[in-house]
């Protein structure tokens, strides 16, 4: 009998192999839905204040300082959930924090249908930003630390490509209800809570990150869980050059002198990219009339697929060119191009709106960037906590712009409106300039490892 079947061993066995590269193909797809998922509702939550801002306003009988509070609340809660989710990730690993933070930012968001006061609303967005702050000190390094190597910028990259996506569908999903039902803003708000609850069912039974457990000196579940979900054997061999260190337990470690230059390239890039954009998209309605154009769906939107083609862009050409000329370049584009829309003072609408166009191609490129880098410029032992503060120092300025932008374009007017966010858009150039790595193609420890200074 046994001398029968030795012929089909060989098939069987590549019936087996087969049948695992299947399996890991399906957890790196569902891995990208609930981690593409969290950055989709970030977006979502933002976008969807725009479209509701005016009926929101007479509803709540809210001030423009409330307006921006509340415009604004989500990126403050994200200020505190990033380091505090990140130093958490590392101290007690990725896997429940992921499932924590889905679940608190269901909870908040349904929430949203019972507001009655601007406090309230605050509060509760503000809860929802803490969750995704933790998503985004969670998430992504969960990303990287399965991701294969030569795909690693691409996967990473699609997150943006949904947070992009949920903006500009809550844009347009907020248009629609607001000007075409009769459902109230608190409806319209809370429509975040759908997709939330089912990110949440998705999320159920996901593993943990080998590299955490490696770093963690659980060696024997690091070696079963990377065996059994990673599919490239070099991908898991070097889950075995992790160190075991504790360093991510203080957040001073990231001001020291190994890795202060990671710390500052990516807080100060991560900061400049987004301040700008935040400002301007959230309030791309009221920005566009100001200078001529007609706003409501049409420049919302059109902005926001602009934004979106660059992030695709760069998703597909980030693990062929690089990270580098995909970071330093579009960054002095998008200087000048904000330059030159705040010094043309009267400049025709559609020079302007054109310009905006292209300014939001190319920042949403580099924007992209903020999703790849720091999972790698960070090791493990520290890359929740510093993709945490990383996150958090962003987020002052997608805040403040956010907050200060109706303030800005009422008493210094658009043209130096622009011109402050070509300032913070040429500090970013200069700080890329000199300190964005190449990282392309490089496993975790050797991009880690290579910033150490």
């Amino acid at each position: 009998m046994s001398s029968q079947n030795k012929p089909f061993a060989p098939r069987r066995k590549v019936a087996e192999t087969e049948t695992s590269v299947a399996f890991k193909r399906r957890f790196m797809k569902r891995m990208i839905f609930v981690l593409a998922g969290g950055m989709f509702l970030d977006g979502y939550i933002l976008g969807i204040v725009g479209p509701v801002s005016l009926k929101l306003t007479a509803g709540l009988g809210v001030s423009t300082l409330w307006e921006g509070l509340i415009a604004a609340g989500a990126l403050f809660g994200i200020l505190f959930g990033s380091p505090l989710g990140g130093w958490a990730a590392d101290r007690y690993g990725r896997k429940p924090l992921f499932m924590m933070d889905m679940g608190i930012f269901l909870i908040a968001s349904a929430m949203q249908f019972l507001v009655r006061t601007p406090l309230q609303l605050f509060v509760v967005r503000l809860l929802m930003g803490i969750a995704i702050g933790v998503e985004y000190s969670v998430g992504w390094p969960l990303m990287s630390e399965f991701a294969p190597a030569r795909l690693r910028g691409c996967l990473m990259g699609v997150t943006l490509i949904a947070w992009y996506t949920g903006f500009m569908v809550a844009f347009a999903v907020g248009y629609v209800l607001n000007e075409s039902t009769h459902l109230s803003w608190q409806f319209i708000l809370g429509t975040s809570t759908f997709i939330a609850a089912i990110l949440f069912l998705a999320r159920i039974g996901l593993p943990e990150s080998p590299r955490w457990l490696w770093n963690q000196k659980r060696v024997g579940d690091a070696r079963a869980i990377a065996g059994r979900y990673m599919e490239s054997a070099e991908d898991v061999a070097d889950v075995e050059r992790e160190s075991e260190t504790k360093d991510g337990l203080r957040i001073g470690v990231l001001l020291s002198r190994q890795y202060w230059r990671a710390t500052l390239f990516m807080s100060m890039f991560w900061f400049c990219a987004v301040t700008p954009y935040f400002a301007i998209a959230t309030f791309a309605d009221s920005v566009l009339k100001t200078y001529g154009l007609g706003g409501g769906l049409a420049g919302g939107v059109g902005l926001s697929t602009v934004a979106l083609a660059g992030v695709v862009i760069t998703v597909l050409l980030v693990d062929k060119i690089g990270r580098r000329a995909l970071t330093v370049p579009p960054q002095w584009l998008c200087t000048a191009l904000l330059a030159i829309i705040g010094l043309w003072v009267n400049a025709p609408p559609m020079a302007v709106l054109a310009l905006f166009l292209v300014f939001s191609f190319f920042n949403a490129g580099y924007n992209t960037l903020t999703g790849i880098y720091p999972a790698e410029v960070f090791p493990t032992e520290i890359r929740g906590i510093g993709t945490g503060f990383a996150a958090a120092v962003s987020r002052v300025g997608a805040g403040l712009g956010t907050f200060l932008l109706p303030w800005s374009m009422a008493h210094i007017g658009a043209s130096g409106t622009m011109l402050v966010a070509a300032g913070i858009a040429g500090l970013g150039a200069v700080l890329s300039q000199w300190l964005a790595p190449e990282t392309k193609g490089k496993s975790l420890t050797e991009t880690a490892a290579g910033y150490a200074h």
